[in-house]
């Protein structure tokens, strides 16, 4: 009698800094193969608005990447891009012009990076005629509150003396008045999206500054400095521009340094980054056909929990009754709250310690490993059921 072959869903975000959501979907697979070579597969890679976003979308939906220079986080010129996607929305990948990944370790002071070419982006996609435009946050090397966008757009940022702010979060507890006579026109007339963690708000004890300012490089002295100057921004902000949320506390205001906070004062709508962009890939249906799902990221541990890849794909899967192993480089504090957003097994693919840039290389490998041993348990497992 033949055996039905195992149907699984490999659903993973990327590694930062090593592994591509593609390129850790294909580690998973090559390793899975190993072990069951008729295995019906289904690569999923999944993004978060973060890196690789406008490359993932446009590739699902049949569009393409159109390549820019733009202002870089550091206000250096860098090569940038953005995605027309097939039904001609325009994707504006923040990480794409204003990641961590283009600040060197070495120069990593988040009061002084910049957005502004995150604008740039968005007045290169109007030029381009179109109209409907998704902001993707995530992977951010900024805390300007979406600042540096606003003044690529238009807006005036003006200190007492009614000299224009220079670049940076730290600048903006100088800001005196806002006039935005000079902004763009096409944007009243654009729909923008923001794709974002709505976890991530812009002010208080939770605020962008505090949870992510360290992350960036920010000292406990530069975190207070940060957190008072974004008080300050959306003091100002909601003073001189039509937001429609509360700016401070609304979800997702604190979206890759508070960028959420910037657009959602020009109008721009904040939603949760997974309703927007897993429709593109069809997961619900694609991870209820699978036997087993496996998913992964750099780290799990309790943050994950709070707007992550590996928890929106346990949530779904658990929703159709299937079950879900997690793989990670790392397994940090808190991991354990996983289970209860639907992960029934993780594990971490290090076999060994090894030094960080060793990891970083070998991940690929280590995640090919880490999959054939854990599909091995796997039937093990099946076979004592039986």
């Amino acid at each position: 009698m033949s055996r039905t072959p195992i149907r699984i869903a490999v659903a993973p975000s990327g590694f930062k800094e090593s592994l591509t959501a593609r390129e850790a979907a294909e580690s998973i697979a090559e390793g899975l193969r190993r072990v069951a070579p008729d295995a019906e597969i289904d690569l999923v890679p999944l993004v978060d608005g973060g890196e690789g976003t406008a490359e993932a979308l446009a590739a699902a939906t049949g569009g393409r990447l159109v390549r820019r220079r733009a202002t870089g986080p550091l206000g250096i010129p860098v090569p940038a891009h953005f995605a027309l996607l097939g039904d001609g929305t325009a994707v504006v990948e923040m990480a794409a012009v204003a990641g961590l990944a283009l600040v060197p370790p070495d120069r990593r002071d988040p009061g002084g990076t910049t957005t502004y070419g995150v604008g740039e982006l968005i007045r290169a996609a109007l030029d381009t005629g179109a109209r409907r435009i998704l902001v993707g946050c995530g992977d951010s090397g900024t805390s300007d509150g979406g600042a540096g966008a606003l003044q690529a757009l238009g807006v005036r940022l003006l200190d007492d003396q009614g000299h224009e702010l220079r670049p940076g979060g730290r600048e903006l507890t100088r800001l005196a008045r806002i006039d935005g006579a000079g902004l763009d026109p096409r944007t009243a007339a654009a729909e923008i999206l923001v794709a974002c963690n709505p976890y991530n708000v812009l002010c208080g004890e939770h605020g962008v500054a505090r949870v992510f300012g360290p992350q960036k490089g920010a000292s406990p002295a530069q975190v207070e400095e940060l957190s008072a100057a974004l008080e300050h921004w959306a003091t100002h902000l909601t003073a001189a521009l039509p937001a429609t949320v509360d700016l401070r506390t609304a979800p997702g205001t604190g979206a890759s340094g508070g960028l959420g906070a910037g657009l959602a004062a020009l109008g721009a709508r904040l939603l949760p980054r997974f309703d927007v962009l897993l429709d593109h890939v069809d997961l619900d249906a694609r991870l209820a056909r699978a036997d087993l799902v496996i998913t992964a990221e750099g780290a799990l541990d309790g943050q994950t929990v709070r707007g992550k890849i590996p928890a929106e794909v346990a949530h779904r899967a658990r929703a159709a009754g299937v079950p879900v192993l997690a793989l990670a480089g790392t397994l940090g504090h808190g991991v354990h709250e996983v289970r209860a957003a639907g992960v029934d097994a993780y594990g971490s693919i290090v076999p060994a310690p090894v030094p960080l840039p060793e990891a970083l290389d070998r991940a690929g490998e280590f995640l090919a490993d880490a999959a054939e041993r854990a599909l091995r348990m796997v039937l093990l497992g099946t076979r004592l059921a039986a």
